[in-house]
């Protein structure tokens, strides 16, 4: 509103009688896809604007005024979207040394917490260190020394079984920092992003660099005396949580008379020479399969091919693999040792190669891990290979593109036509993506001219994948699908999440707890939620044998796609849409009504189990 119009406004408001007037209603964010985009014009490297006390100050500046239109300006229905704009400004407060609005952002940032751990531990160390720096400014001795006495002072009295899970996170978290990692990140992961695309950065990416000064300036000089502080209440409090899962489980017994139960295992690859009889064969003797390669294109082999550079490499990428999980779960062994140094010492030079290897051994270990799960106790189980491959590179790999996405497309109905061939009645997909990874990665390559055009040709891919693998699951109403929520703490149907987020009577999606039931600080939840699995530090085979215990969704589906398999070797006539019924039915509803927590034993007694 210009002067003119504010004066013409006043003089009408002395002769018009007064009325209240409501405020017209804010826009309502129903989808993440629906949030705004905004961009960022860098005049230098990242890692300059990082560590350049004017340079970052004039982006803050920019980037606080958009988060706070954002937070006025529209109607957020998700909480986790609210959290991230508060917890983006909490970070801008304290780096503008404004403490005491930083506690009130992170007080704010709590009062919009769901699960219990979060609800304790949400903001816990930057609250500390907003304390610490009011009485002693940032980075000195005292400055440490007040952190920890803060944060041990805090969690000294909290229920052990809520928070240890959490603090066990923040532990390793802690363990594994290091500048290289950070200022690594800097310059592999996001400024080939901003000279993809001409100096400039979208407000995807750009919080990156907020969370990645507070971590230099103030969290890294913080590391020792956090894993001192977590450590020391880990080893007061070790005291094992109880196991609901174990009275709850059922192993059947062998029955050469049963019909087999044709479980597919829709993943990386599985190592099939572990699960002996109970791999489903064809008439060769050779485990039947159907593979597709990244780019979507038929391939062969049950594994996801390692390049023949890193084959040497493969028990030591097995190794840090146990040793993440050691790290997760407070274990003091020589892999978690290993991990730790390696990890917080990487130069920003060996980053790439580094996480790169990282993933590419996360992406063969998977499928094989979730099918230790998935026929674990079900000599009637029989495994179906369908293996996909995942990118396990910084930059995409392939680059989002039209003809890519019809690809996939086609290759979604290849894979549920090969299931319907071959009698599958229970498929497990413990992966998925969203809308937003495709706008990231349009970015990431450069493709799309602004925000805009990139969020609608997002959309526009995003339908094709979606209506795909919808109308393929919805064409073979006699399948069961299993899917993973997710590990983003998020609502999967906010952000659009797929297979998570779509609504089929044949399509079940599970969230994660843990091992006495608890809702795993990483699952994602919603509607499409409908029960709850041990996903916490699971433990089931890696290629060759070896076991070791990993955490996420991708742990608790094939739970349900065990009990799933375990339902129909019972009671073989049943639908997807009636073992579904069975599973939701029998499970236990906690009192906080967020977890839906599944009784294996009391659905198969209801499927007819003597």
């Amino acid at each position: 509103m210009n002067r003119i119009t504010l004066a013409l406004a006043a003089a009408l408001s002395l002769t018009t009688p007064a009325f209240a007037q409501t405020p017209a209603p804010k826009p309502r964010i129903e989808k993440a896809a629906d949030l705004p985009r905004f961009t960022y014009k860098l005049d230098a490297k990242v890692e300059d604007v990082v560590r350049s006390k004017e340079r970052f100050a004039a982006l803050s500046t920019q980037l606080r005024r958009d988060v706070e239109s954002v937070r006025a300006g529209y109607d957020i229905a998700d909480k986790s979207t609210q959290r991230d704009l508060l917890g983006l400004l909490a970070a801008l407060d304290f780096l503008g040394g404004q403490y005491d609005r930083t506690l009130e952002r992170v007080e704010q940032i709590r009062a919009l917490q769901d699960k219990p751990a979060d609800k304790l531990l949400s903001g816990l160390r930057l609250r500390a260190m907003a304390r610490a720096a009011k009485a002693h400014g940032v980075g000195g001795e005292a400055y440490v020394r007040a952190v920890g006495e803060d944060i041990a002072k805090e969690i000294a009295p909290l229920p052990r079984d809520v928070v240890e899970n959490g603090l066990k996170e923040a532990k390793a978290g802690a363990e594994t920092m290091g500048e290289g990692r950070l200022i690594g990140y800097l310059r592999e992961a996001v400024q080939p992003v901003v000279d993809a695309n001409g100096g400039v950065l979208s407000s995807d990416f750009a919080p990156a660099l907020i969370n990645i000064r507070l971590s230099i300036t103030s969290v890294l000089p913080l590391k020792a005396t956090l894993v001192d502080t977590y450590g020391a209440w880990l080893n007061a409090n070790k005291v094992s949580k109880p196991d609901i899962w174990a009275a709850r489980e059922v192993t059947l017994p062998a029955d050469p008379t049963a019909k087999p139960v044709v479980i597919a295992v829709w993943d990386s690859g599985t190592d099939t020479s572990l699960f002996g009889k109970q791999v489903l064969r064809d008439k060769s003797g050779k485990p039947v399969l159907i593979a597709f390669d990244k780019y979507s294109k038929p391939a062969r082999g049950e594994l996801m091919p390692i390049p023949k550079a890193l084959q040497a490499r493969l028990p030591q990428m097995k190794a840090r693999t146990k040793g993440f999980s050691d790290l997760q779960s407070n274990i003091d062994s020589p892999q978690a040792t290993e991990v730790k140094t390696f990890i917080s010492s990487l130069t920003p030079e060996q980053y790439k190669p580094a996480i790169e290897e990282l993933s590419l051994a996360g992406n063969y270990e998977h499928g094989t891990h979730v099918a230790g799960i998935a026929m674990a106790g079900n000599p009637q189980a029989r495994l179906l290979v369908a293996r996909i491959e995942f990118d396990h590179k910084l930059q995409p790999d392939p680059c989002p593109s039209r003809e890519q996405t019809e690809r996939d497309a086609r290759a979604a109905a290849a894979y549920v036509a090969f299931f319907k061939t071959h009698d599958v009645r229970v498929v497990n997909m413990s992966w998925g993506g969203s809308v937003g990874d495709i706008e990231n990665a349009l970015e990431k390559c450069g493709l799309g001219k602004t925000p805009e055009a990139r969020k609608a040709t997002a959309r526009e891919y995003f339908e094709i994948s979606k209506t795909a693998l919808t109308n393929a699951m919805a064409g073979a109403p006699q399948i069961l699908f299993v899917t993973a929520a997710g590990n983003s703490n998020q609502d999967a149907s906010f952000v659009e999440d797929i297979p998570a987020g779509i609504v089929l009577p044949n399509l079940l999606t599970i969230g994660a707890v843990d091992r006495a039931g608890d809702e795993a600080g990483f699952t994602s939840y919603g509607p499409t939620v409908k029960a709850h699995a041990n996903g916490y530090q699971v433990e089931s085979y890696l290629p060759g044998g070896e076991r070791v215990a990993l955490s996420g969704t991708s742990m608790a589906s094939p739970q349900v796609a065990n009990l799933a398999g375990k339902i129909l070797a019972v009671n073989p006539r049943l639908k997807p849409t009636e073992v579904i019924d069975l599973i939701v039915s029998t499970a236990e509803r906690t009192a906080d009504g967020r977890r839906n927590l599944i009784h294996p034993k009391k659905a198969l007694v209801a499927a007819g189990l003597k």
